[in-house]
């Protein structure tokens, strides 16, 4: 059975950092894009960054670009988002997710497409 299984959320003050991290089980995700998404109380949920299988390939939502970095280790079947600068504005639960074809892309990703895998979330409280 696949599993994605986000780790390291939790509460912080504006201008704190955190490490994300989504370990997958079941299946490699080695030679697939993956991604990290969020949801806000009351609002929809938004991508945030997605990295190629390689790790060399990134793409960020604009409000993360130059806070957000997307990480991958294959050898571990694990992504990361490291997060700095932190704004309360960032307050949500943060999901990774995989593709269901390796053929889907960064900008497939962060697009929403071909997404099949979810994990449960791992929350983010950003106060000010």
């Amino acid at each position: 059975q696949v599993q994605l299984s986000e780790f390291g959320g939790g509460l912080v003050q504006a201008g704190d950092s955190l490490r994300l991290s989504c370990a997958a089980s079941g299946r490699s995700f080695s030679d697939y894009t993956m991604g990290w998404f969020r949801q806000a109380p009351g609002k929809e949920r938004e991508s945030v960054a997605a990295i190629d299988w390689s790790g060399r390939s990134t793409v960020y939502r604009e409000s993360v670009e130059g806070r957000f970095t997307i990480s991958r280790d294959n050898a571990k079947n694990t992504i990361y988002l490291q997060m700095n600068n932190l704004r309360p504005e960032d307050t949500a639960v943060y999901y990774c997710a995989a593709p269901s074809t390796p053929v889907a892309g960064p900008n497939d990703v962060i697009g929403n497409m071909y997404l099949e895998f979810w994990g449960q979330g791992t929350l983010v409280t950003v106060s000010s």
